[in-house]
């Protein structure tokens, strides 16, 4: 069993009214196998870097049992790089800055014993490169997961449907949903997607939680109230990671079980947005996470008295 991840590995410098981090370590592709990487150790990592790129912290990755083989360094070239600012609410932000750098040219070959991964993490990337790493798998996967954005919906939509056709998990925020589908109900939203090709759709809506719909059925995973919100970026990744993670290591689809990878996922990214970058997320102790995994389970657990109707 192995799980292979695609995205980017980055430098971002972020500004939040809690602090700036100017060029800290960031990437769709390392903060999912960080978060994958508690709960499963077989990660295969497919991403493009810079020489500018810490070797320090690609030996982290590896010690936590990420397999570099798909790794690309470029001599001369710099990866990828981020800017953003966060307002007040730290739910929207503006981009101050963005070098695709050695990005622009990614054109990811997987190595031999890549191409047989059971479960599939497909990073917010371009739709072209999804749908390239997607064309030299060697066997169909027990999951496939994808992560997109609206400014794939505004660019390379054709292109993105055709991925989304083929998947079997999406994950999009709120705001997308609607855009993708063309509805204001998540729930109309929801089965207008699965039409096209997922079976399961994960709908992010930040701080206030994620929705799971599958066949007809949904299920509520609430947003951990945490005291310091500190940096969200990376989050998103962060959960997906947490979520397909957990998937691998009980090798179960099932909804129920997919049930419990949201909050899974949903933990992994409560720990994310309380420090910038990595920072939190790179050394959290088994009973951190399992007692913040208990907390959702209080959250979302009640019993509920019936009452008979008032004569």
């Amino acid at each position: 069993m192995s799980i292979l991840t695609i995205g980017s590995m980055a430098f971002d410098s972020i500004e939040t009214p809690f602090g700036n981090a100017p060029k800290v370590i960031g990437g769709a592709c390392t903060y999912i196998s960080w978060a994958a990487s508690y709960w499963y150790h077989d990660i295969k990592l497919c991403s493009i870097i810079g020489d500018d790129f810490s070797e320090e912290e690609i030996q982290a990755l590896q010690q936590r049992g990420v397999n570099m083989d798909g790794l690309v360094r470029v001599p001369g070239k710099k990866s990828f790089f981020w800017a953003g600012k966060y307002h007040q609410d730290m739910n929207s932000r503006d981009t101050l800055t963005t070098d695709l750098n050695v990005l622009a040219d990614f054109d990811p070959k997987l190595p031999e014993s890549y191409k047989a991964s059971e479960y599939v993490m497909l990073g917010n990337l371009t739709p072209d490169i999804q749908m390239a790493v997607l064309d030299q798998l060697t066997k169909k996967p027990k999951l496939i997961v994808l992560d997109t954005m609206n400014f794939w919906m505004n660019n390379s939509l054709e292109t993105l449907l055709k991925v989304i056709a083929r998947v079997d998990v999406l994950t999009i925020n709120d705001e997308e949903a609607r855009q993708l589908s063309g509805e204001h109900s998540l729930v109309r939203a929801a089965a207008k997607i699965h039409k096209m090709g997922p079976e399961f759709l994960v709908i992010k809506k930040g701080e206030h939680g994620a929705l799971l719909f599958h066949n007809g059925q949904i299920f509520f995973a609430p947003g951990l109230p945490v005291a310091d919100v500190i940096d969200p970026t990376g989050a998103g990744d962060s959960f997906a990671g947490g979520m397909i993670g957990y998937l691998a290591r009980t090798d179960d689809t099932s909804f129920v079980n997919m049930k419990t990878a949201i909050i899974y996922g949903s933990t992994m990214a409560s720990f994310c947005v309380e420090d910038f970058s990595l920072n939190n997320l790179r050394n959290l102790r088994q009973e951190q996470i399992h007692e913040r995994i208990r907390q959702f389970e209080q959250l979302s657990t009640f019993d509920v008295r019936e009452l008979t109707l008032a004569s």
